[in-house]
């Protein structure tokens, strides 16, 4: 098969146009990354009884709490309280359900200035 001479320099373009990298063709400033920020929590479960232990090492204040949805469909699901975790600080968090625990998870907020 036999290409015209406007063809391969065409075709040789549209290859080289969606090889290049995507920052190489954008005319966009790359965007500015935050500070890394945010405790590190490890959740431990045991039957009825949960505790959330959180790290902070960033130099900025993190405020954690802890949720617990319970297994029973008559037990009452709890969270807690906010609690500041300051920076270089560790913190507990502790809760439980009458009898077992589904699942638990904490979250994460920004102090209010």
């Amino acid at each position: 098969m036999r290409f015209s001479r406007r063809v391969v320099p065409a075709l040789a373009a549209l290859t080289l146009l969606f090889t290049l990298p995507y920052d190489a063709v954008s005319d966009e400033k790359p965007t500015k990354r935050r500070a890394p920020s945010g405790a590190s929590c490890r959740i431990d479960i045991d039957r009825d009884l949960v505790s959330a232990t959180c790290h902070n090492p960033y130099p900025t204040i993190d405020r954690v709490a802890l949720h617990i949805e319970c297994d029973e469909w008559w037990d009452i699901d709890t969270d807690t309280r906010p609690k500041a975790v300051l920076p270089a600080e560790t913190l507990r968090l502790d809760g439980r359900c009458w009898k077992n625990v589904r699942t638990a998870w904490v979250s994460h907020h920004k102090p209010s200035p």
